[in-house]
């Protein structure tokens, strides 16, 4: 490529053919030229900070640009203008006498993290990044890069990291630490659950780092090493099949796929898996290379049509729009070009099959699919509304907002999830899916952030978490779209104030709300949410939570039930509602849209029958024994 790419808004592109893709990523990447340094070796992009310096994060932006770069040049197609400065930047930034050499490394070191797509680039191009190099040039690349090996990766998806350099080394006829590999891939086994799914690390959550991390590497590591560890690589694309049949329910029909978990600002890095999948070759009557080309390019439009940009063409951080809020303490602003990761597929060359099959609808698939592994059970209607019901974990971790990424009640493909900005008051904690407590003050609203106890039984999900070590909270939730059923036992030694959350609603154009002693309901141009009381509430409101606390939508409202709570034991029960509606709706339409099938709950003076999507019946004896 030797000019620039003709303007054009990225959201136009059909993506239909590899061009388009091609076409996609250099919308992307071509905004980028005029923001490298003056030795090429970093990207300087502004407008956030992280936990890492700016000459680490010059780095990181620089690298992750390689993870969508490399592929399409793998892949036949040219793009000499921006290869040329990042060749020029790679000798730089390994050169220690340059002033923008990217330093030596430290242990669990950021720079260890940015290495892998180097590796990538080893075993993908060695033609293009290092045979053209001097003896010089290829030692001090070498060197740098071999730093992985003498320093320790954090024990969850980085271990990665190492592999993917080895590997580029071994490709490149260089010496390689097997041995450092080898650790690492018996660790990574370790990790391993079931039905496909890996846990980020001992204990750690299984969230979209799975598909986008240990499936990605796992599937290139297969693809590159079929015939020297034959076993493993079988086993890793064998998992792949397994977890496809999973990961599928976690995207909508339009292509948008669930938010929940932690990094969200890579925002399309979710059909990563999809990507690699193709990438390796694997395929079976069900996962077609049109059922796999079509998982991928609808999130892909899906995502070029929200307004991810800036002014300048450049990704923002945030999720369906710039939002710092959200952010993780380790998003500078190049790190939402990890996205890049979805373009792996541009490597395949032009007459593979991918290309060749037209793109397919998704299979057909259960309207609820317990997934055990990553503790959801997920429902879908027929809108195409999908929503992961959540029984929550037994451990957490120290990234931001956790409780609002990995334990809400319930995640959602329509109204997504919010963040707190603060503690203080309801507007601001935006406590979604969420019983909040207080403790009759406004202020420092608690939720739940770990669980003593958790089990899910077809769709009924339990949970026994503390908010204060003298409030115990037994939770039940009744799994279903487009109502589902939340029953709390709260046995507390302090008096509270306690808010039972439904789905945040974006306001948009048209927007009406009602609102009862027992229910209240929000309609508008992104649907309905509604409450309504069963057992145990005062009253109920319709909160203005704070601007830019959703993922989804910059501005929402929240349905919320009411109940002052004493020292003792107290029963709440709920139905919410979340699904298609619109302002000319009456209230009652929407109130009695009920969903049997997944939703039988009856109540007496002295128990609670739930009935399981599967006909097993579970009793609640709600004078204190279940």
């Amino acid at each position: 490529m030797s000019s620039r790419v003709p303007h054009q808004t990225i959201g136009s592109n059909p993506l239909v053919t590899k061009k388009d893709l091609q076409h996609a990523l250099l919308q992307l990447t071509d905004p980028l030229r005029d923001f490298y340094s003056e030795g090429r070796a970093r990207l300087q992009l502004s407008g956030a900070g992280a936990g890492h310096s700016d000459e680490v994060a010059g780095l990181e932006g620089f690298s992750r640009v390689l993870w969508g770069l490399v592929p399409m040049l793998a892949g036949g197609a040219d793009n000499e203008e921006l290869w040329s400065i990042c060749m020029e930047g790679i000798i730089h930034g390994t050169t220690p006498t340059h002033p923008e050499y990217w330093g030596d490394v430290a242990d669990y070191d950021q720079r260890l993290v940015e290495m892998a797509a180097l590796g990538l680039a080893l075993c993908l191009i060695p033609e293009r990044i290092w045979e053209p190099l001097g003896e010089q040039e290829q030692r001090h690349l070498y060197k740098w890069l071999n730093q992985i090996n003498e320093h320790p990766c954090h024990d969850c998806n980085w271990l990665f990291f190492q592999v993917m350099v080895n590997l580029g080394f071994r490709q490149i006829g260089e010496p390689y630490d097997s041995m450092q590999m080898e650790h690492n891939l018996l660790r990574i086994e370790e990790f391993y659950l079931d039905n496909g799914w890996y846990s980020d690390g001992i204990g750690g959550h299984s969230d979209y780092y799975i598909p986008f991390a240990m499936h990605y590497y796992a599937l290139i590591y297969a693809k590159l090493m079929n015939k020297e560890d034959p076993e493993r690589c079988d086993r890793f694309k064998g998992r792949a099949l397994q977890f496809a049949d999973q990961f599928l329910h976690w995207f909508a029909a339009d292509g948008s796929a669930l938010p929940y978990g932690r990094s969200l600002t890579y925002r399309f890095a979710q059909s990563a898996f999809w990507s690699a999948f193709a990438f390796a070759g694997l395929g079976t009557d069900r996962w077609t290379p049109g059922v796999i080309k079509g998982m991928l390019l609808r999130n892909l439009r899906w995502w070029f049509k929200q307004p991810i940009l800036d002014a300048t063409a450049l990704l923002t951080v945030g999720y369906a729009y710039p939002n710092l809020i959200m952010a993780e303490n380790y998003n500078a602003p190049g790190s939402p070009y990890w996205a890049l990761k979805a373009f792996l597929v541009l490597a395949l060359p032009d007459d593979d099959a991918f290309w060749r099959e037209p793109e397919q609808e998704m299979p057909e698939m259960a309207s609820i699919s317990v997934q055990a592994d990553p503790h959801l059970v997920l429902c879908r209607d027929e809108s195409g509304h999908v929503a992961a019901f959540n029984s929550g974990h037994l451990a957490t971790n120290g990234h931001t907002h956790t409780s609002a990424k990995y334990e809400k009640f319930v995640y959602s493909t329509q109204f997504g999830f919010s963040v707190p900005r603060a503690e203080w008051g309801l507007g601001q904690s935006a406590a979604d899916s969420m019983l909040a407590l207080s403790e009759k003050d406004d202020y420092l609203y608690r939720v739940r952030r770990r669980n003593e106890q958790a089990w899910i039984k077809d769709n009924v999900l339990h949970a026994v978490w503390r908010p204060w070590q003298d409030v115990e909270v037994r939770t039940w939730i009744v799994a279903g779209l487009p109502w589902h059923i939340r029953i709390h036992r709260v046995d507390t030694r302090r008096s509270l104030d306690a808010a039972e959350g439904g789905f945040a609603l974006g306001l948009g154009p048209e927007h009406v709300e009602r609102k009862s002693p027992e229910q209240a309901v929000a309609m508008g141009t992104h649907g309905a949410s509604a409450v309504r009381s069963l057992q145990g509430y005062e009253r109920c409101d319709i909160i203005r939570a704070d601007a830019n606390t959703n993922v989804l939508f910059p501005r929402t409202v929240l349905p919320m039930l009411h109940v002052s709570l004493e020292p003792g034991t107290h029963w709440l029960a709920s139905a919410i509602y979340g699904g298609t509606g619109n302002p000319g709706m009456d209230l009652t339409d929407v109130l009695e849209k009920w969903s049997p099938e997944s939703l039988k709950v009856t109540f007496d003076r002295e128990t609670t029958r739930i009935t399981t999507c599967a006909g097993e019946e579970i009793c609640i004896d709600i004078r204190g024994r279940s």
